[in-house]
């Protein structure tokens, strides 16, 4: 079920699709923006976490807050697979760019709003319910953009340079997180305490408006991908309703296929969110029950700047080594390293030098970039052209929900119910082996055409060569 084997045919170079370099670029660059906005949100909520617990909620909030404050974080997530669910079939139906501008412009606002909401001593209970909205608004959004942008960028990017360009998108990722991470870090740094509280905490939430701006002017002036123009064609004269009426069926045909898309997202993203949402809580957890160890909050984010850092050089490094020794052998170094070197990364977290911090946090952020290289070209592989953004953005919105995005609040509840502070071992081992049994069942899709789509070139001499390479790998079957 994961994919009819539709390279296993005579193809000639005029049947190759060619697009051009510059135009590769600019997809790449209008799809990334997004992911740059989403995680600038990230990470400028979890840095500042500490101080949105003081605004949004009444003072000596005790264990409960910091529940809450995870909560919160986690909330955006419950709504995403409804995003993915309205999103994901609608760009199926009207095309990737005029869904990402949707989602851009959903995703900046939500972003945006939170900045001028009144806090708890101006408006009450108001504050963290209008603070619950506006996640509710981003998560919304978000089921609909990371998905389709992962798919935007697939359809875009030429057969035998997929994972390098689709780790691209993940070099987003990491910025808008080291951005939103400096900006929260410095208003803290510069701030007096009386400032930060008023308006100090709100500069960096404005900061999205600009960005989704950009985004949005960028998308705009994209046409759409080559593999759903073409889909297009075939399906013009069928009637839109008639096509929407059975995607979903279609859709949750390919069961095999969508189980191992959530396998594959459920390691990716309990990783992610273990390093980016839940260590900056994890290290005052350290400080109570242990009584020694750890490091400032101060410290903390910085060492965590600089291994995100770190990770963005590497990204497309890692994309790159993924078109030639394929996307299964990195998937499976990551898992096999979440499975090996997650209780000794937490032990070196919970030490008491800087430097020995670091390499715990190094440790745990080289594994997920093994997930985070990969699965912008791994994930979209798993489903045809026609139900492509439609599957992706339910199973990818599914798995993060329940697994990824909440992360953070069972870690936060686990640890202040048992004061056992090894659980983010537990749980990444665990994610480690689901990891490795879902690669097992996926094809490898380095250097091949996207399901339902023809092959893809950067140039009409690679179209060529293209074809001859898969003619002859016809011929030897």
């Amino acid at each position: 079920m994961f994919g009819p084997d539709n390279v296993r045919k005579r193809w000639r170079p005029d049947e190759i699709t060619v697009t051009k370099p510059d135009v590769t670029k600019r997809a790449i660059g209008a799809a990334a923006i997004g992911n740059v906005t989403e995680w600038y949100d990230f990470g400028v909520y979890g840095y500042l976490a500490v101080v949105i617990e003081g605004i949004f909620l009444p003072k000596d909030s005790g264990p409960i807050g910091h529940v809450i404050v995870a909560g919160l974080f986690a909330v955006a997530f419950l709504v995403r697979p409804l995003g993915g669910m309205f999103f994901g079939p609608l760009a199926d139906r009207i095309g990737r760019n005029k869904v990402l501008a949707m989602t851009m412009i959903m995703m900046a606002a939500g972003t945006f709003l939170i900045g001028v909401i009144p806090d708890y001593a101006t408006i009450g209970l108001w504050a963290p319910f209008l603070l619950l909205a506006c996640r509710l608004l981003q998560g919304f959004s978000t089921g609909g953009e990371y998905s389709n942008a992962m798919t935007f960028i697939a359809e875009y990017a030429p057969d035998r340079r997929r994972g390098f360009l689709g780790s691209l998108l993940e070099v987003g990722t990491f910025t808008g997180y080291v951005l939103g991470a400096l900006v929260a870090t410095i208003m803290q740094a510069v701030s007096t305490t009386g400032f930060l509280k008023t308006w100090g905490w709100r500069i960096p939430f404005f900061v999205a408006l600009p960005l989704g701006f950009v985004g949005v002017y960028l998308r705009t002036k994209l046409a759409d991908t080559p593999a759903y123009k073409e889909m297009e064609k075939l399906s013009e004269q069928e009637e839109s309703s008639n096509r929407t009426k059975g995607e979903f069926k279609k859709i949750f045909a390919l069961w095999p296929n969508l189980l191992a898309c959530c396998g594959l997202v459920l390691a990716w993203n309990v990783t992610n969110y273990m390093l980016t949402s839940f260590i900056p809580l994890y290290f005052p957890m350290v400080q109570d029950i242990q009584g020694s160890g750890g490091v400032s909050e101060l410290t903390s984010q910085i060492l965590q700047i600089l291994v995100m850092a770190v990770c963005l050089g590497l990204i497309p490094v890692i994309g790159k080594v993924s078109d030639r020794v394929g996307r299964k052998a990195v998937v499976r170094a990551g898992s096999i390293s979440l499975i090996v070197l997650s209780f000794p990364s937490l032990m070196l977290i919970r030490g008491h030098s800087d430097i020995i911090v670091f390499l715990g946090l190094l440790i745990m952020g080289l594994s997920l970039i093994c997930f985070s290289a990969t699965m912008p070209s791994t994930l979209p592989s798993l489903f045809p052209t026609m139900v492509r953004a439609g599957a992706l953005a339910i199973a990818f919105n599914i798995s993060i929900s329940l697994f990824g995005g909440t992360t953070s609040v069972v870690m936060t509840s686990l640890i202040s119910a048992t004061g056992f502070l090894m659980w983010p071992a537990i749980y990444l081992v665990a994610a480690g082996i689901i990891g490795l049994v879902a690669i097992h069942f996926v094809e490898e899709s380095n250097g091949r055409p996207l399901w339902g789509s023809t092959p893809s070139a950067a140039s009409e001499e690679e179209a060529e060569d293209l074809a001859e390479e898969l003619n002859q790998e016809t011929e030897a079957t």
